[in-house]
């Protein structure tokens, strides 16, 4: 191999071809990361006919100066086979040595083709993120979007704050009576739906809480939203402005209504219709009260004199959940339920089982444990800790359950915890995380496209992103120093993969091409940026386009066309648009760049949700540097 360094300044357009067969992170790459580049011959899916043969000599190309900085032979994956997931056979080149910061693109030297290019810098993904935590911005419920902050091209005056909406929302139970409004303004839009879930919600200001907490150096407080420039990092006035939401839920008792069910409209302000809640549940309070507990002692800890009886108000307010909850432990509402008499409310089903919150009252307690250092919620952990999966299921560390293993791994890096149970929880999540589908799977290299996940369903990126942070928290909580570098080659990998490195070599975030993605989400499932919208549909078709920044849901291979297909779906064609992909295809091809509704039902492949943004700003964060 041969080496050479890399310049910065203006680029030179290459004269090779782009090929869909060469993909990379199309963002960049730290200097000091491992950087593999994937080459691949389809032999299964959509893609199959399109046969690629790689040349025997590739190089890394600086595009500044147009020269090879590095050449060498690509290293086939897994001896030739076809990998099951993807339906690829793969080869990889691996340019890891190559540290120098500049602008680069991978040439396949005898094919005369090359991929996309691509920076190395400690900055490659600093305005990624930014863009990412910035969608939470165009989700806000009673928020003007001023051009100011969101562009000209997403401006909206605030929804949701006419008449009958969220100041003046009505039970929904009870819709006819005025006397049961109440003002739940505020919060986000769940995901492509405008709903606001309490247990989500909550789960959503506790991940951007442990965001901040896990890389506190990277927080910048010029995001381009309202409150930027007020000495807080605008990651946590984001958190802040869920727990003001939530404040908004709570009932004199101590109890947090379940959920606020809003209308829908494009632009969001357009819609006019009543919004409604659902009445309080025990899940809803515990989780809300682990939201109000954290975000009292993060927001605490800043040492700012404005927000302390802020913090003092939500102190108040977890503890005055927690006895509300622990009072009333199964108190059940199930929204959009017929047999719940809630059909209509909201969309996706939010309430959880015994376990779940059970789940929900230990993490809480980790968290109220540690803002009052009151000895009964230590106890409540140390006794009830052994129920979650992680232990009770022989050393389980999976990506779903994100929310308790992060609370049992917090727990451990808490002052006053008990040594034994601490000790324990990290001995169950390192073995956890030696197990065949976590560092085995890494070291065996069973994907080719090196981001192994060992089952994709409905939202896989939010999934990826979840696995990708479990190798990471590895080395936030000192579970095996051993494994230091391993653990955060194998959380980078995911990034990747987000970002390109997939079969599809598509970015996963959308209308990203004014941050250096070349081929990503165009369009996705939002009730805002529609089908058919003349100005957000779609980017290159549309006015405007999507706003920047979207996760999308990714490969699902359970996609599938309603129900009522092929006839009976009211005169509307369930074969308007080729749908192969998604279906019928390997898992990680499941996947197409596509908004339509019913019957089609987009949804379970390209809508966003809240959930999925915070599993990869969490994820993403970590490889990010502020200055």
């Amino acid at each position: 191999m041969t080496n050479g360094s890399a310049g910065t300044g203006t680029i030179n357009p290459p004269q090779a071809a782009l090929s869909h067969f060469i993909v990379v992170d199309q963002f960049g790459y730290l200097p000091d990361s491992e950087k593999i580049a994937v080459v691949r011959d389809p032999q299964a899916g959509f893609d199959k006919d399109q046969a690629f043969a790689p040349g025997a000599n590739y190089s890394l190309i600086d595009a500044q100066s147009g020269k090879a900085v590095m050449s060498g032979a690509l290293s086939p994956w897994n001896g030739g086979a076809t990998d099951d997931s993807s339906g690829d056979k793969a080869w990889w080149f691996d340019f890891s040595q190559v540290n120098q910061p500049g602008t680069y693109y991978v040439l396949d030297s005898d094919k005369g083709v090359r991929s996309d290019l691509f920076v190395i810098s400690e900055a490659v993904y600093r305005d990624v993120l930014k863009q990412a935590v910035r969608t939470f911005f165009y989700q806000r419920l009673g928020q003007a979007k001023d051009a100011k902050w969101a562009g000209m091209q997403w401006a909206d005056t605030a929804s949701h704050v006419g008449p009958g909406q969220d100041h003046e929302c009505r039970a929904f139970a009870t819709k006819d009576d005025a006397s049961s409004a109440k003002d739940v303004w505020g919060g986000w839009y769940d995901a492509g739906d405008y709903n606001k879930y309490t247990n989500w919600t909550a789960s959503y200001v506790i991940s951007l809480l442990h965001a901040y907490l896990e890389n506190k150096a990277v927080w910048g407080d010029d995001y381009g939203i309202p409150e930027s420039g007020n000495g807080i990092p605008d990651v946590l006035d984001e958190a802040k402005w869920g727990l003001d939401y939530l404040t908004r839920l709570q009932s004199s008792d101590g109890s947090v209504l379940s959920i606020v069910g809003e209308a829908s409209g494009s632009p969001p302000s357009a819609a006019k219709d009543p919004s409604y809640y659902g009445p309080a549940s025990t899940s809803a309070t515990l989780s809300t009260a682990g939201a109000y507990a954290l975000g009292a002692s993060v927001l605490g800890s800043l040492g700012k004199a404005e927000l302390d009886s802020y913090t003092s108000d939500l102190q108040s307010r977890a503890l005055n959940a927690w006895k509300w909850a622990d009072a009333n432990p199964s108190v059940v509402f199930k929204n959009n339920d017929s047999a719940s008499g809630s059909a209509g409310l909201g969309a996706g089903q939010q309430e959880t089982d015994d376990y779940g919150r059970s789940m929900m009252k230990l993490e809480a307690s980790a968290y109220l444990y540690q803002l009052t250092k009151d000895a009964q919620y230590r106890s409540f952990f140390d006794a009830n800790y052994p129920k979650a999966h992680l232990l009770a299921n022989g050393n389980y560390a999976a990506p779903w359950e994100p929310a308790t293993q992060l609370a049992l791994l917090y727990y451990t890096s808490l002052d006053g915890a008990t040594d034994s149970v601490k000790s324990a929880i990290l001995k169950s999540y390192g073995a956890g995380m030696n197990s065949d589908a976590n560092f085995k799977a890494h070291a065996g290299n069973i994907d080719p496209y090196l981001a192994y996940m060992k089952d994709y369903t409905w939202g896989s990126n939010s999934t990826k992103s979840n696995q990708g942070s479990m190798f990471y928290d590895m080395l936030t909580f000192n579970v095996d120093s051993s494994k230091a570098l391993d653990s955060r080659r194998a959380a980078e990998r995911y990034i990747h993969y987000l970002h390109g490195v997939n079969p599809l070599g598509f970015v996963y975030l959308s209308n990203m091409f004014d941050y250096g993605a070349t081929t990503g989400v165009t369009t996705f499932f939002h009730t805002w940026f529609s089908h058919g919208s003349a100005s957000w549909e779609k980017v290159g078709v549309s006015k405007y386009g999507p706003a920047p920044g979207f996760l999308t849901g990714g490969p699902n291979p359970s996609y599938a066309v309603d129900g009522c297909c092929p006839s009976g779906c009211s005169g509307l064609r369930c074969d308007s648009e080729p749908l192969s992909p998604p279906l019928g295809q390997p898992a990680q091809k499941s996947y197409k760049d596509f908004n339509t509704s019913w019957p089609l039902n987009s949804w379970s492949v390209t809508e966003n949700s809240d959930g999925y943004q915070v599993a990869y700003i969490r994820l993403l964060s970590k490889f990010v540097k502020l200055k």
